[in-house]
């Protein structure tokens, strides 16, 4: 299935959360926190403002991001968990 994000909405495969601490320790699957970071799959047109010009978003695909932690609407795709965040829902981005 193909899912293509409307308006100033992206797509967000969540990245893996940490296996262990900074000390070494192993975390527990029920002890875990979903993560507030992941890679953009795909990204909407934009919003159109008053006069209907389409305003571009500020993110790509290919993009790692950190969002809010309560935002966005789980979806799986192909089996796969994915969130859909509004634009504003995006908190940074990050660069390696």
């Amino acid at each position: 299935m193909n899912l293509r994000p409307l308006h100033d909405r992206i797509l967000v495969k969540r990245t893996e959360s940490e296996e262990r601490t900074a000390a070494g320790l192993y975390i527990p699957d029920s002890a875990k926190e979903k993560p507030s970071q992941g890679l953009i799959v795909a990204v909407g047109e934009g919003k159109r403002d008053e006069k209907g010009v389409r305003i571009p978003l500020d993110v790509k695909v290919g993009m790692k991001v950190l969002f809010s932690k309560y935002g966005g609407t789980e979806v799986k795709i192909n089996g796969e968990e994915h969130l859909l965040l509004r634009e504003d829902d995006v908190q940074a981005i990050v660069e390696d």
